[in-house]
């Protein structure tokens, strides 16, 4: 039992360093992160919606007996982020108020923090999934681990592309986007203490995730890009959108 602790572990950790792969962009100039840091979002777009579409919500509507129970799950989880980004709104209007910050201070847009507590459930349910995985046996756990790490990399590489649109430094989007991606432990030990019990709470977890990633891609991402005007630009978009969408669609094969 000890070992498969142990792999459980090291797995969490390997697929949360996967959150790093944004250092490629820390070693580009702001002139140019600026200048292409769309086409990051469009693949963003493409990656949330194709997750959502093709892994979360097909595998919630084969785990629940009544199609109606899924639906009303996702529903929930849309209608989850959008009271979370309107309280973050109202946080974001009182930080705005004269003499509520700094002349120098760099407010962060909603959408920041909103990807965040998404990725942030996100992992928590890979973490639980890779841990339950492990406790079936260890080659199912590595087999499990090695699906989460090709479905994380391009999402991680949106996530820290977003969190750079939005606002904050490239050293504390990383940072954050690090932290975020640590949740995936916590899954873990939660997999590993309720054994495979933990199975239940991915169900109900997965359509709620699938929700937040529909949200955050149609009202707050999709929206970001139609400030694009020139046609060069917008159909540089398109073609990204559909390229996280077929990477999405590839691991579908790959697992």
């Amino acid at each position: 039992m000890i070992t498969t602790y142990i792999y459980g572990l090291l797995s969490v950790f390997i697929v949360s360093s996967i959150s790093l792969v944004g250092v490629f962009l820390l070693s580009l100039r702001e002139v140019l992160i600026k200048k292409y840091i769309f086409i990051f979002v469009s693949l963003a777009v493409g990656a949330l919606l194709g997750d959502a579409f093709i892994h979360l919500i097909p595998e919630t509507f084969e785990s629940f007996a009544n199609p109606a129970v899924a639906s009303v799950l996702v529903i929930l989880g849309i209608l989850l982020f959008f009271v979370v980004e309107k309280f973050l709104h109202w946080h974001h209007h009182g930080e705005d108020l004269p003499g509520q910050a700094g002349k120098n201070e760099v407010h962060v847009h909603p959408v920041g923090h909103l990807v965040l507590f998404s990725d942030g459930i996100h992992n928590l349910t890979d973490g639980i999934i890779i841990g339950v995985s492990f406790l079936v046996s260890i080659p199912l756990g590595v087999a499990t681990t090695i699906a989460v790490i090709l479905h994380e990399i391009p999402q991680e590489v949106g996530d820290f592309s977003v969190l750079l649109h939005s606002g904050f430094s490239k050293k504390r989007a990383l940072w954050l986007n690090f932290l975020s991606a640590l949740t995936a432990v916590v899954g873990l030990i939660i997999a590993f203490a309720l054994g495979q019990a933990g199975e239940a709470l991915v169900l109900w977890v997965l359509p709620i995730a699938a929700g937040g990633f529909i949200y955050i891609a149609v009202a707050d991402l999709i929206p970001e890009l139609h400030k694009t005007k020139e046609m060069r630009h917008s159909i540089t978009q398109i073609i990204a959108v559909v390229i996280g969408v077929l990477a999405m669609l590839a691991l579908v094969f790959i697992e």
